[in-house]
């Protein structure tokens, strides 16, 4: 059974609860003095609080969706490895549809009318990195009168760690698009949802790691270009978005501002500013001090050249350890001509699904109004 099964979820809370009643019934024959009748004391106290944080560990993941699967907790994920595909003739291409599934809104059995969420996994022609994803298709998309019609398209990217999963049953991204463009809030969009960490179990922080992984290559330029050739994906720049929850979120605004050709839009929800090094990355940069002084938002804002790209960050003045450098960052960026910069800040909130779930909805209308759907 998988790490986010509802079976072991249950054979968990059940056994925490058996071990808490076990353990007042056989208490009065424990309370003697002795070796065995201490032993047993240490024994089922420690069974039953082993039982319930294994319940609480494994409710908060399925929650919060930090890991896929027992390697992936256990920094042993071999799933998602490095190919090099050389002609594409086994695939059809660098992007193959392996299942699909409604999305939880009315007429959801019908593309045509409740959307569909297809997965897929791609592979980098550039990058050589291969990654499975999320996309949501809108109604729009099956509906004869469209039938020429390209859409907008938005990547979408989980924290770290944190499971693509979570961006559809936990911050509910497809059904919240499909409310906004109902309502008629919201344009038609495609949304591309996946997890940042495409070398698994390294974090690279979208960095092209000099002899590593070159994830940024894989975002800026093999994810764009497979999704833009399988979907009808607008073609012109302007068409792409990209949004974020945070280290998903520095993503987001680092690909914006690195890559404004190809993403006009980046919005980062939590997000903080600069590439951490620790031991989930590893050395990053080799070296490279260039590379490590481009990962750093502030720096790149004084730096380089303004880009032609919108930004958006959010913050709580409670609950948020990033809310006085978003403030900073909006101040800097709104020097900076022609970068555009907005911003969402709550009163309270803390860094978790919560308060991502409230600032979703503005998030999407607003990607969706700075992006073409041609």
């Amino acid at each position: 059974m998988g790490l986010t099964s509802d079976k072991v979820l249950v054979l968990a809370v059940l056994s925490a609860v058996l071990l808490f009643i076990g353990t007042v019934w056989l208490w009065p024959r424990l309370a003697r003095r002795g070796w065995r009748a201490v032993g047993g004391r240490i024994v089922v106290l420690l069974a039953t609080q082993v039982a319930v944080f294994a319940s609480v560990g494994l409710a908060a993941n399925q929650a919060f969706g930090f890991y896929a699967s027992w390697a992936d907790l256990l920094g042993r994920e071999t799933g998602q490895g490095v190919v090099v595909d050389h002609d594409g003739a086994d695939t059809g291409g660098p992007l193959r549809v392996v299942d699909t599934q409604r999305v939880d809104v009315a007429g959801g059995a019908r593309p045509e009318a409740g959307s569909q969420i297809q997965k897929i996994e791609i592979v980098g022609r550039t990058s050589r990195i291969a990654s499975p994803a999320y996309v949501y298709l809108p109604p729009e998309y099956f509906q004869p009168r469209y039938r020429t019609r390209t859409f907008p398209a938005a990547v979408v990217l989980t924290g770290c760690p944190g499971t693509a999963e979570a961006l559809v049953k936990g911050l509910h991204f497809p059904r919240t698009a499909h409310k906004l463009a109902r309502n008629g809030e919201a344009q038609p969009m495609i949304l591309v949802m996946l997890r940042p960490t495409v070398a698994p179990p390294r974090d690279t922080e979208c960095v092209d790691v000099p002899g590593g992984p070159r994830t940024e290559t894989f975002f800026a330029r093999d994810l764009p270009d497979a999704v833009g050739h399988h979907y009808r994906v607008g073609k012109k720049p302007g068409s792409w978005g990209i949004i974020g929850d945070s280290t998903g979120g520095y993503r987001a605004l680092k690909l914006a501002m690195h890559h404004p050709r190809v993403y006009a839009a980046g919005a980062g929800l939590s997000p903080y500013y600069k590439a951490p090094i620790d031991a989930t990355t590893g050395d990053l940069f080799q070296g490279n001090k260039t590379l490590r002084n481009e990962a750093d938002l502030f720096w790149y804002l004084e730096h380089r050249p303004a880009p032609d790209t919108s930004l958006l960050v959010t913050s709580s003045k409670q609950g948020e350890t990033n809310y006085r450098a978003t403030l900073e960052f909006i101040e800097r960026v709104k020097e900076k001509e022609p970068t555009r910069i907005s911003s969402i800040i709550l009163d309270s909130g803390g860094h978790n699904f919560n308060t991502w779930r409230r600032e979703i909805p503005a998030a999407l209308q607003w990607i969706s109004g700075r992006l073409s759907d041609r």
